[in-house]
């Protein structure tokens, strides 16, 4: 009975360690089919990003990087081909900026990566997390400078226009390369990485399991950084003793999507606020404390100034001269130390991001309170409604043909009744200029134009990434220089049905576009562009059709049309697009181009215009469909509005 149980043992042993030896085998087995199983660099490049959080690419293909666009969009990510590498990149930009996580833009080499350069630097400059993959040369060859292709050290290069720039050479590292990227674009004042991908790189192969084994993201890219308490103290301890406070909101503020603490600091405080341009929003424009309407007195008058994210740059005259009281002290909050004290002394600074260091402010208002001076609220208040009246004399005007002032109080109408859903881009100069003090932001990122360093040619990028990066619809208004520079892109707005309506003001050239050429030799003046230009025909290209209108009401039913985006059945929209040309100098505007677009099928919902023969449209008519058949079948997506400059003899 004992032998036989030993017996039994022995084979359950030996049964035990064939199942083991088996299970050994097999593990072994998927092992080696693991090892065997590779992936390349740009599929893993692609899936480090997405885990990263990464779903937008905006860029123009070629080598050596086609293949890893399409293999990321096959990947699941979304790129936006885009016409130009500098739109490319402001696309980008402006989805980080809207987001607060970093976008990413795909050049080839050495052209295509130097054209995407301004861009990069201007991200940068202005404090917008995104990250430029550039696709480059063999690098042995391009160090030796043997001649290769496109070849370029565009590592180096780019160093001077982004906060870092970084190259892969090993498909190792990959997950390192983008978790920098990731920590360095995103954290302290948000900017620019670069990272090189030479086509080295991009045909290297690493197995599966290793790559699973190496695999990582970037923990916490852009923590909290919490000033010194004894700063929060001494800022208050300045503001109690203020007769005429004022806080200046910069568009770091917007960035560190601290809306809700700077506006119950308002609220508890009463002190007066000014706006720069993209940090409109953050405290709405119609609030009474705004003194966007009396910038020069508010200014001139405050003797302490607390700044929120708004650098003391040529936008506020350095802090110095003329533009500010001679006796004016500074309070300072910035999450840059080296912005501290960058162009005059600063009484004082507060180091760290901005809802943690106004988080800190409202909560020491019990030990600290203070409230703005009545008298100095009621200056303020009486200067504005006196600026607010001349204004709105000017954009209420039924003068023809338009002024510059009506078309835009045209098109404010037609934002105010949209504007929890339509972000507004802007470029030009005396079109970025009046846009901005006539067209109010009730919303916090709702606003992107040139920013800090004041560069024509980002509009439509911005409107492109805007819209991608949101799902809301986009409103850009654009002079017609500015325009020029960037206006190839709105086939990529057709091509990718985005809901984008493009307002051109166009006066005839740059400045008031009136300048006379100095010589005798019969040529435009340097300043001077087309004065009859129909910028609609661009949209005729993709499917559009364009048409003018004359008068302010015109105007308004067409952007309104454009930006409400009737539902179609079958899903489309109705989409306007109206293009403007006005005179930036407060001269005439002729009429107004409307572009009429079906989309997706099915009938038109709504009453389209009707074109009277010749391209014009000069009265609005309902209930017929007759302009709207051409394009019937089309499934573009934008809109384009034209406002024609008329000369006058």
């Amino acid at each position: 009975m004992a032998s036989s149980i030993r017996m039994e043992v022995a084979m359950t042993e030996e049964h035990a360690d064939e199942t083991m030896v088996t299970s050994m085998r097999a593990d072994a087995e998927r092992q080696g089919a693991d090892d065997r199983k590779v992936t390349d660099a740009p599929h893993y490049l692609a899936r480090v990003l997405m885990a990263n959080g990464i779903r937008n690419m905006y860029g123009v293909v070629g080598i050596p990087v086609t293949d890893f666009a399409r293999i990321a969009q096959g990947m699941g990510m979304r790129f936006v081909g885009m016409r130009h590498e500098e739109d490319a990149v402001n696309a980008a930009a402006a989805d980080g900026f809207i987001t607060g996580r970093p976008a990413v833009t795909l050049t080839v080499s050495a052209p295509g990566f130097l054209n995407g350069l301004p861009a990069l630097l201007e991200a940068t400059v202005n404090g917008y997390p995104v990250i430029m993959i550039g696709g480059s040369s063999t690098r042995h060859v391009v160090d030796l400078e043997e001649g290769e292709y496109e070849g370029l050290d565009q590592m180096n290069y780019a160093k001077q226009f982004c906060k870092a720039s970084l190259r892969i050479d090993r498909i190792e590292d990959i997950p390192l390369a983008v978790a920098r990227a990731m920590h360095i674009a995103s954290s302290g004042r948000p900017g620019a990485v670069y990272i090189d991908f030479p086509d080295d790189t991009v045909a290297q192969t690493l197995s599966q399991s290793e790559a699973d084994r190496l695999m990582w993201t970037a923990t916490d890219p852009a923590p909290a950084m919490v000033p010194a308490r004894k700063s929060i103290d001494a800022a208050l301890a300045l503001l109690r003793q203020a007769e005429r406070p004022l806080m200046v909101i910069g568009k770091g503020a917007a960035i560190a999507r601290a809306e809700e603490e700077i506006r119950e600091f308002v609220k508890k405080t009463d002190i007066p606020f000014q706006p720069m341009s993209m940090a409109k929003g953050v405290v709405p424009d119609t609030d009474p404390h705004s003194t966007a309407s009396c910038r020069s007195t508010a200014l001139r008058n405050a003797d302490v100034v607390l700044l929120v994210g708004a650098r003391l740059n040529w936008m506020l005259s350095f802090g110095q001269g003329k533009t500010w009281n001679e006796h004016v002290k500074f309070i300072q909050i910035d999450i840059n130390p080296e912005e501290i004290e960058n162009t005059r002394s600063i009484d004082v600074p507060i180091v760290g991001d901005i809802r943690s260091a106004m988080t800190l402010l409202n909560g020491s208002l019990e030990e600290y309170p203070f409230k703005a001076d009545e008298t100095w609220l009621n200056m303020l208040k009486e200067a504005s409604a006196k600026n607010v009246a001349k204004f709105e004399t000017r954009e209420q005007s039924d003068q023809l043909p338009m002024s510059h002032f009506n078309a835009l109080g045209a098109i404010k109408k037609v934002y105010n009744k949209h504007h929890e859903d339509l972000i507004l881009t802007n470029e030009g100069a005396n079109s970025l200029d009046d846009c901005r003090n006539i067209i109010d932001m009730l919303e916090p990122r709702h606003r992107l134009d040139c920013g800090t360093w004041g560069v024509m040619g980002c509009g439509t990028g911005y409107a492109i990434g805007a819209a991608l990066s949101t799902g809301k619809k986009v409103l850009y208004i654009g002079g017609d220089s500015a325009f020029g520079f960037d206006g190839m892109e709105v086939e990529v707005a057709c091509r990718y049905q985005l809901p984008i309506t493009f307002v051109v003001l166009n006066n005839g050239g740059i400045y008031r576009g009136d300048f006379e050429n100095l010589g005798a030799d019969g040529d435009p003046s340097p300043l001077t562009l087309t004065y009859n230009a129909h910028y609609e025909k661009v949209l005729e290209a993709f499917g559009g059709k364009g048409y003018y209108a004359t008068t302010p009401e015109e105007v308004e039913r067409m952007v309104g049309v454009g930006v409400g985006g009737k539902q179609l059945p079958g899903g489309g929209q109705l989409l306007n697009v109206v293009k403007a040309i006005a005179d930036v100098g407060g001269g005439d505007v002729g009429a107004v181009t409307v572009f009429l677009l079906q989309l997706g099928g099915g009938g038109f919902a709504g009453q389209p215009l009707v074109d009277q023969g010749d391209g014009v449209v000069g009265n609005i008519v309902y209930g017929v469909y007759a302009a709207a058949v051409h394009v019937q079948n089309n499934v573009v997506a934008a809109e384009f509005i034209l406002m024609n400059h008329c000369l006058l003899l």
